[in-house]
């Protein structure tokens, strides 16, 4: 059924006991095991290997802005950054061998006075929905960019340096 939606499945078969016990509900029953298999391929296939999670937001005069919702609202967002200093935070959560790790990141950037043909051409241009603030500083919204304070790839969304450093926090080496 998964390929139906275009999912290509690993199966794993998980060693679990499925006998109900004597005093199991059916309910209590089904949730045990299902999560139990749950459990057992994690332990056994994924226990090794780090699950990375991240999120990044923007934070613009203490209130969060996050992906616009519309063109209306990505053009008010780059107007509330234009000649202003922003935050982009990014969050990194491993889950490894059953522990979950956090940490983020935190980068100040100041964009200079955008006009607005400057605003309506990019949101033309480029691909905004789907970015925290309305833009991506690897492409067009680039020349917006007075000074950074922190990790440039922080605010591309993923905080390569935070991250390295947290696998290496772990005990996870990637050049040995």
């Amino acid at each position: 059924m998964l390929r139906l939606l275009s999912i290509e499945p690993r199966i794993i078969v998980p060693t679990v006991d499925e006998n109900r016990r004597a005093d199991e509900s059916t309910e209590m029953f089904l949730q045990r095991v299902a999560i139990s298999k749950g459990e057992v391929v994690y332990r056994d296939a994924f226990f090794e290997v780090p699950l990375v999670s991240a999120d990044t937001i923007v934070l613009c005069e203490d209130t969060i802005i996050g992906k616009p919702v519309d063109r209306v609202d990505a053009f008010g967002m780059l107007k509330r950054l234009s000649d202003n200093v922003h935050e982009v935070l990014t969050g990194i959560s491993i889950l490894y061998k059953g522990t979950s790790h956090y940490d983020f990141a935190r980068t100040c950037v100041e964009f200079t006075e955008i006009s607005d043909n400057e605003i309506n051409y990019y949101l033309d241009n480029e691909n905004y929905q789907d970015k925290a603030g309305a833009y991506a500083i690897q492409g067009k919204a680039s020349v917006f960019v007075k000074k950074i304070d922190g990790c440039y790839f922080n605010v591309m969304g993923f905080p390569l340096n935070l991250f390295y450093n947290m696998l290496k926090r772990i005990g996870i080496e990637l050049f040995k």
